[in-house]
């Protein structure tokens, strides 16, 4: 056996720890990140508090029916770059939806609606952390909710889009858009709740209940049912909100002043 070259492995744990060291650093909190931190706190005990509360669920009724169309919206967006055609979206107000598209690969349409949803409100989550990131997010939601527009067939999945477009064109110019960055963390926190509890309610808790999972697993044979897709698209769409967290603690370092410099150096 070669002998040991003492100084390059000294070389190598040095630089082993300093990589470590940034990354932990790079996931340390600042002051104004842990604001972030115990606001989607709140935003998750106020959410879990008023989500079956009597009368005060209402408040988050506009917001469930958005998340659904955001879950409506990965559908077809999907089908679309699977060549599907896409023919409807519609929201109901029980807070279900359905897309009806002709042609696309099911093997992927059927999960986009959770894990699509999941996703987005990740990128939203993650876009809270900084000002200019916000204000990006509040446009690709904005794109998301003209596409859904497009394809709506009710008056109640327009309304939806035209309400939260309104809602963000409004936070925009409110104070130079500071409103903007807490309404985009908002959405992301409530789409990555919904999605989560949507999966155990409709695929884990209810296994006879028809939804995207039994069909998938109809579509894959006998290889695992139902259920055991829920749990599995479950952890996948965790995975995304923790990610989304994870990613805002180390991309976003700058403080709140300079992020407001930013975010008018770029006009915006």
């Amino acid at each position: 056996m070669a002998p040991i070259d003492q100084t390059s492995y000294s070389h190598y744990l040095v630089a082993r720890q300093a990589v470590q060291n940034e990354a932990v650093n790079r996931l340390t909190p600042t002051e104004d990140q842990r604001i972030i931190l115990i606001i989607i706190g709140v935003y998750i005990a106020a959410i879990m508090i008023l989500w079956n509360m009597p009368i005060a669920k209402i408040i988050l009724s506009p917001f469930k029916l958005l998340t659904v169309g955001l879950h409506e919206f990965s559908h077809a967006i999907v089908g679309c770059c699977t060549c599907a055609k896409i023919e409807s979206i519609e929201i109901d107000p029980d807070e279900g939806g359905v897309t009806r598209m002709r042609g696309g690969i099911a093997m992927c349409t059927l999960p986009a609606g959770y894990l699509g949803s999941s996703a987005i409100g990740a990128i939203l989550v993650m876009c809270g952390f900084n000002i200019l990131a916000s204000k990006i997010a509040s446009i690709f939601l904005g794109v998301c909710l003209l596409f859904t527009l497009w394809w709506a067939k009710n008056w109640l999945t327009r309304g939806i889009g035209l309400l939260f477009i309104g809602v963000m064109v409004f936070l925009w110019w409110l104070a130079h858009g500071a409103g903007l960055r807490y309404f985009v963390l908002f959405v992301g926190v409530m789409s990555c709740l919904y999605c989560l509890w949507d999966i155990l309610d409709d695929l884990v808790f209810r296994k006879a209940y028809e939804s995207d999972a039994s069909k998938f697993a109809k579509l894959c044979g006998s290889c695992m049912s139902s259920r055991v897709w829920g749990v599995l698209w479950f952890f996948i769409s965790l995975i995304f909100f923790v990610a989304g967290i994870l990613i805002g603690l180390a991309a976003f370092k700058e403080d709140q002043q300079t992020q407001e410099q930013q975010a008018q150096g770029f006009g915006w």
